[in-house]
């Protein structure tokens, strides 16, 4: 008996949850032209988009005036049935953002990283009033936030394990999060969410298999397969910082290594760079014609495409995208090219990512647009 009835249920929620894909996919959509792009029948689809519409996740819209409308009634999902905060919560900056159903961001603010974690996380329970203000839509609707961390995530209990947040309370960041913002919390390892922007907006679209390496003040990679991220069973796949413990120096990649051989290159060479040799500084040295800057960004390639190499071999990759300070430098594009066809057999696509700084947030509202969608079917089976 409880089978016969869990049946229809299911059944409905599938469809409902089909066509909430279709009309967040498709708006502005008609009945008719749900049923064809998800092969449901038209009385099955008038029912779920009255269950839909009454629940506030879609309403009647106008249609698109370049397309024949034949008088049908349109729908789009309702962009302000909840709100997601995403947070890159950075070592150096914190950058922070919220999103509504549809994606578009209604506010967005970045602050300086200063003082312990539980500092920072009081001072991002404050950015998120802010933002709720300059969204100028009720602080209720905020549903969920999710928290990038440059740290290893336990995929058990999503504790934080890395020392690149020091402080007493980081290993229960999470729940000092949840307290100050009364807000579900999923805290993800940066270059992961990094990974799935890319996989959503940037050049990684459509490709199932591919690596996201950061490089800048930190080394990190991220592994997307089959087109799910992969965590590893510690949550600490793609850790290249672990791989270059008792490696030499001169194979480090990072932002404080390029700079301290750009010194040593200073010595002996005639440049235009002063200490302290910024990344910038560096590469736009390198396109001035500037010899000790050349020398670095050959250097900088050299180094990336060391730590290319086993991750391309192992999984043989068809693609790597490179973000970070020092990674995002498009002249490093020629020089890694060309290693890696002389060192691989089957060397991967490399390609810069095409979202910039913003790769790590936009990659956590995406994330928690899933989360929050997820959320609001839970809570709709529930009541």
């Amino acid at each position: 008996m409880t089978h016969s009835k869990a049946v229809p249920g299911l059944l409905r929620r599938i469809n409902e949850r089909a066509v909430l894909d279709a009309v967040r996919a498709n708006a502005p959509i008609s009945r008719a032209e749900l049923a064809r792009e998800t092969g449901i029948s038209k009385p099955t689809i008038s029912v779920a988009l009255r269950a839909l519409v009454e629940d506030g996740l879609v309403r009647e819209t106008a249609h698109d005036p370049d397309r024949p409308h034949y008088g049908a009634v349109y729908y789009e999902a309702d962009p302000e049935a909840a709100l997601v905060l995403g947070v890159d919560f950075g070592a150096r900056f914190v950058r922070s953002a919220i999103c509504d159903l549809a994606g578009e961001v209604r506010a967005r603010e970045e602050m300086r990283s200063r003082g312990s974690v539980e500092e920072r996380v009081g001072a991002l329970a404050s950015t998120c009033r802010s933002l709720l203000r300059k969204s100028g839509l009720p602080a209720d609707l905020l549903e969920h936030a999710v928290v990038a961390v440059p740290a290893v995530v336990s995929p058990d209990d999503g504790r934080v394990s890395d020392a690149d947040l020091p402080s007493p309370g980081a290993a229960d960041l999470r729940g000092l999060i949840e307290r100050q913002l009364d807000v579900p919390v999923t805290l993800e390892n940066d270059v992961n969410l990094a990974a799935v922007a890319e996989q959503r907006h940037g050049v990684a679209q459509d490709v199932g298999d591919f690596a996201f390496l950061l490089v800048g003040a930190g080394l990190g990679a991220a592994v997307v397969l089959g087109g799910n991220l992969h965590r590893g069973h510690n949550g600490a796949a793609g850790e290249l910082d672990a791989v270059r413990s008792g490696g030499r120096d001169d194979d480090d990649p990072c932002a404080a290594a390029l700079a301290a051989h750009a010194a040593e290159l200073a010595e002996a060479q005639e440049t235009q760079l002063e200490a302290p040799f910024e990344v910038r500084e560096l590469f736009a040295a390198a396109r001035a014609g500037d010899a000790v800057g050349a020398s670095v960004v050959e250097e900088a390639a050299r180094r990336i495409a060391l730590h290319i190499v086993p991750v391309a071999a192992t999984l043989d990759l068809p693609l790597v995208v490179l973000g970070g300070s020092v990674g995002a430098s498009k002249e490093l594009l020629e020089p890694i090219r060309r290693l890696l066809g002389e060192w691989l057999p089957f060397p991967p696509r490399v390609e810069v990512t095409a979202l910039g700084e913003t790769a790590v947030l936009d990659g956590a509202l995406a994330d928690g647009l899933d989360v929050t969608l997820e959320r609001i079917f839970e809570r709709r089976v529930r009541s």
